[in-house]
């Protein structure tokens, strides 16, 4: 019976993986990427929210700073501002893939609890739209990071500004 079967069968032996032969498919893989990062980061996980960080990685935020390149770092910053926003995390994200990058839309949002770099906390809720842009390498390494966020928005949310 069986020799009759047209269907070729393979066992786990024969299966290879092959490399990314399409640029959708290297865009879908880097969007898969960013989403569990994103996950992991509004988890509160910051070591599975830099496991595909490439080592020469370059953080730009909003561009109002100097770019920070050591992960520690950049690790020690981020928990200094989820330790000041209580909650902070990101909702109605989405997606966007194109080429090497990958663009992220949606609302943060957290509670300004404590005082952060020397402003004072207001204990009102903080509210705002923001796009992060990754860069991916070939290797679907994240190489770069920044951010597009109304920074007046973020302050008159926070009650620092009218």
């Amino acid at each position: 019976m069986t020799a009759c079967n047209n269907e070729k069968t393979t066992n786990d032996a024969e299966k290879k993986e092959t490399p990314m032969t399409s640029s959708e498919s290297k865009q879908e893989r880097n969007k898969k990427i960013i989403m569990a990062s994103m996950e992991s980061f509004n988890k509160g996980d910051l070591d599975a929210t830099f496991k595909d960080i490439a080592p020469a990685f370059v953080e730009y935020a909003d561009g109002t700073m100097p770019p920070i390149t050591n992960i520690d770092s950049l690790k020690g910053f981020i928990k200094m501002v989820k330790a000041s926003i209580e909650g902070y995390k990101g909702e109605n994200l989405q997606y966007y893939a194109d080429g090497d990058h990958v663009l992220v839309h949606g609302d943060w949002e957290g509670v300004f609890k404590n005082d952060l770099m020397g402003i004072k906390a207001t204990g009102k809720p903080i509210r705002f739209k923001d796009v992060d842009i990754f860069k991916l390498n070939d290797e679907g390494r994240v190489v770069e990071h920044s951010s597009v966020q109304n920074l007046g928005a973020v302050l008159m949310a926070a009650g620092m500004m009218k």
